[in-house]
This record gives C-alpha cells, structure tokens and sequence, in this order.
C-alpha cells in the first residue's frame, strides 16, 4: 500500500452548535487533502432531533443504530476506503459503524474528543465542580440519577447503555484499530475508564494556518471563549474586582454568561467586555495582547485557544487541572493557579507584571513549543504513523512519537 497516496473515510457526528471538535474535524480533513490523499466525509447532524418522539427514537438507535451500519457499509462498498477515520458517532451514527467497518475488513481509528465513553455528561464536571463518580464503573448509575446529559434520564441512561453494552461486547478491543487521545491527561483517564491501553495514543490538535509572533505587548490580558460557568469566569471577574486598572482585561466571546459579563464589565475597572470576535478579529487580539488568561473549571480536552496563544508567542495563565496543567508548563509556557481561586489568580498576574524579563522568555519557550507540537506539519506526520500502523495491523502502542518532526512536503 503507498501511504503516500490514502483513501480515507471520516466520519463524523456535527453538533447543533459548531465548536471546536468540528473545526478539529475540517482542519484535519484539509491538511490529508493538501497532502494528496483522497478524503470523503460521511456526516449527520442532530438538526432534526427535536421533542420527545424525536428524541426517544434517536435513544433508541444511539447504542446500536442499524440504518446507520447499512449506510456505512454501503459508503464503504462505494468509496472502498484503506482507513476510516470516526470522531463524534454520538448519536446518529452509534458504535454499529465500527461492526460495518471489521465485516468489510477495514481498519478504525477513532479520536475521542471529549470524554463520552467514560462520563456521560462527557466533561467530568457536575455542580460546578470536577465529578469522576461515573468513572471506573461499568455502569453509570450516578449520571443517571443526576440527569447529567442534557438534564435528562432518558439522555443519560442512552448514554449509560451505550457504554455498558459495548464495554460488554468488547467492542474497543475488537473492532477498533486505534484510539487517539488529546492528552496524556486524558489517556490516563480513559485507562482507568476501562479502554484498552494498547490501543490508545497521543496526537494533540493542532493550528492549521501558522499565524506567525505576534508584535504586542498591548497591555493588557485576554480571555477567549465561551462565558459559562465551567469555563472560569465567575473567578476572572472576581480576580479583576481586585486587581482593577493596574492590569487591563479584554474579554471576548458569547454565552449564557454575556449579560452578566457585560454589566459586571461596566462596574469593574480595568475590564473591556468586546463580545463576539471573528476568527481574524481574535487572532489580532491575541497577537498584541501580553498574555493569554485561561480559567477553566472543568478537565477541558485541549483547547485550540491555548494553542492559538503559544503560536503567537503568548504565554498562557491557566486553571492547575486537567489538560491545562499539562499543556502549560509552570514558568515556562506561562503560570498556574489553583482553579477556581480569584487570589490566587490575582497572585499570579501580578507575578508576571513584576518579572517582564522572564515572561518575554517565555514568550520565545511558547513559540517553539508552537512549532515543535502543534503544527500542521507535526499533525500530519503523526497521523501517517498511525494510519501506517493500522493498516499494517501493527498496535499503535509500539509507535515512538520524537518531540520534533521534519515537515514533508504538501502536494502543491
């Protein structure tokens, strides 16, 4: 088989709000397409599924959907893939995809997003605080109880069902080729969630267009994102009730949180509440800002924000939890602080107001951090490892990822 030639299926489940997973999702489509290999996205939504009947039925098929095998199986006898590569199945398509793919003798690899197969909620977050209670059990009883997907018992026990039952059927172990994880946080949460460890491996997002260093500093911090509560931003404007106009805050995004934000941004000094940004709006913010404040409640998967900043050159302060703690190295890739602490925060901002020299060092870490990790470049030769790997019927655990990777040549 010529790897440099692939035929790649991606299958892939949208959501009602397009995020980050399917942004992920394009990016990396267009990096195998730029590299000369034939891609085909094969793609449902959850428009449609709206009231009850509507969504009992989407329950129904969400643990073994036939209608979507078939519809797989038939793109696979039509399109006759070398890998199929699945991101979000949940839940028009169900794990049945994956019996499509081993009948037809096709390796999988799937890329788990966000923590679906362990959590039912699939963030690890309940009540404004970080929750595993699910974890480690082969059913999810206390997300049940909870309602924790959407509210609902009806969503969460779908959810719990899907899991027990393909935990039972082994489906992981004999029907996947790979699972690729974010983080090496998340891989050990996935191990400890009962997923087969050999099958696991790390391939981080990544930035598709290098944006280049940004010039800055335009002094001031900048928080990107959505404004709910598990994204901290209860405890950013707590911190900046402290530090008021000493260190200047640009707030863009939109969410539950915007009213609030908006009238809190008028009573505190310091604070500019810039509402929706588009793409190069933001990449211009984040070019001349100092740094990057990331105040995250929840175990996050790996934010392309904090990705964003270190292309730019700007050092990150984020949340001492979960992805975030292993993406930016304490004074290093920027500064930790204990989640959910507006002092702490406070301590840390003034920890980087008082030492210039170190944070513009730390503005060059960043930036090679950028080009050794997370470029389209690196994101793509480790795909091909993978790819390479599964098709060869290799275990993907064997793999040996270096820190730095040469960047082949994309087809012009």
């Amino acid at each position: 088989m010529a790897f440099s030639h692939l035929r790649v299926l991606v299958v892939h489940n949208r959501y009602q709000q397009r995020g980050g997973e399917d942004v992920g999702v394009q990016d990396e489509m267009g990096v195998l397409l730029r590299y000369g290999h034939e891609v085909r996205l094969l793609e449902a939504n959850n428009d449609h599924v709206n009231g009850f009947v509507a969504k009992s039925r989407t329950a129904a098929s969400a643990v073994y959907s036939w209608p979507s095998k078939r519809r797989v199986a038939n793109t696979l006898s039509a399109f006759r893939p070398d890998v199929v590569h699945v991101h979000n199945f949940f839940p028009q398509f169900s794990p049945s995809i994956y019996y499509a793919c081993s009948e037809a003798r096709i390796p999988v690899v799937q890329t788990l997003h966000n923590y679906r197969l362990i959590c039912p909620k699939g963030s690890f977050y309940r009540d404004g605080q970080v929750c595993e209670d699910c974890l480690g059990k082969s059913l999810a009883w206390p997300g049940v109880i909870r309602a924790c997907y959407r509210s609902s018992r009806l969503g969460t026990a779908t959810v719990a069902a899907m899991n027990y039952v393909h935990a039972a059927l082994k489906t992981y172990q004999r029907n996947v080729s790979a699972l690729i994880v974010l983080t090496e946080f998340a891989r050990q949460k996935f191990v400890r969630g009962g997923l087969p460890p050999e099958k696991l491996v790390v391939k981080s997002p990544f930035v598709d267009v290098d944006p280049g260093i940004g010039p800055g500093p335009g002094n001031y911090v900048l928080f990107v994102g959505r404004l709910s509560e598990e994204k901290g931003v209860i405890t950013l404007l707590k911190a900046w009730e402290r530090l008021g106009a000493r260190t200047r805050l640009k707030i863009a995004g939109e969410g539950a949180l915007a009213d609030y934000v908006c009238k809190q941004a008028a009573n505190i000094q310091g604070i500019e509440y810039l509402g929706y940004k588009s793409r190069s709006e933001l990449n211009r913010l984040m070019r001349d800002a100092t740094a990057l404040v990331f105040p995250s409640l929840w175990y996050e998967g790996a934010p392309r924000t904090i990705l964003e900043s270190f292309a730019v050159g700007r050092p990150v302060i984020a949340s001492k939890l979960g992805a975030m703690e292993h993406l930016v190295r304490h004074r290093q890739l920027g500064l930790h602080f204990i989640p959910g602490d507006p002092a702490d925060l406070v301590r840390q901002v003034e920890w980087m107001t008082d030492h210039p020299a170190d944070w513009e060092g730390m503005r060059r870490l960043v930036r090679t951090e950028y080009e050794t990790k997370y470029t389209a470049a690196r994101n793509y030769e480790i795909l091909m490892q993978i790819y390479e790997a599964v098709c060869n019927g290799r275990p993907v655990a064997q793999l040996s990822i270096p820190h730095t990777l040469s960047a082949p040549t994309a087809v012009s």
